[in-house]
């Protein structure tokens, strides 16, 4: 056989091969799927991380702040939201103290394209004063961070909130 023959044809077996691995192995180059696909257990699988971040119904994620943080001023609040989350590129969020008392609010920021029903990766910055409890104790007092769709038709059926716990 010919050197310049056997250089096509070695070729071609070395991508039949990676084609067949590629067809034969379905998760080549994916995340591993977790559980094993046992369905007959009841308890879902648990993903180690201390805290996992905040999410409402596959409609917004916030990663900062963490449920349970310990918060300041100013506080950053990042995440992602689906585009119908926010109404010309905004929606509200406010801090509430353990009263439930309105501490300080503002909007969250889509940082792109807000028309579309993807996820959008928005921040706000909220600035606030400590609650009053806190100059008579030490310890860390409860609140709320509260981030809300926007909803210009006023319909309560169509309001929806996630309300993140954090400490000051």
């Amino acid at each position: 056989m010919s050197r310049w023959l056997s250089i096509p044809l070695t070729t071609l077996a070395l991508l039949g091969l990676g084609t067949a691995i590629f067809f034969i192995v379905p998760n080549w180059g994916h995340a591993p799927i977790i559980g094993g696909g046992n369905t007959s257990t009841t308890t879902p699988p648990t993903i180690s991380s201390p805290v996992a971040p905040a999410s409402l119904d596959d409609l917004i994620s916030v990663s900062s702040p963490l449920p349970g943080a310990i918060v300041s001023s100013p506080l950053t609040v990042v995440g992602r939201a689906r585009g119908n989350w926010f109404f010309e590129a905004s929606a509200p969020i406010e801090l509430r103290d353990a009263s439930d008392t309105v501490i300080a609010q503002g909007h969250a920021q889509a940082q792109s394209d807000w028309m579309t029903t993807d996820y959008v990766p928005f921040t706000a910055t909220l600035t606030f004063v400590m609650p009053n409890s806190l100059s008579s104790t030490s310890s860390p007092q409860t609140g709320t961070l509260v981030l809300k769709n926007d909803n210009p038709s006023g319909n309560p059926a169509s309001q929806k909130e996630l309300d993140i716990p954090v400490r000051f």
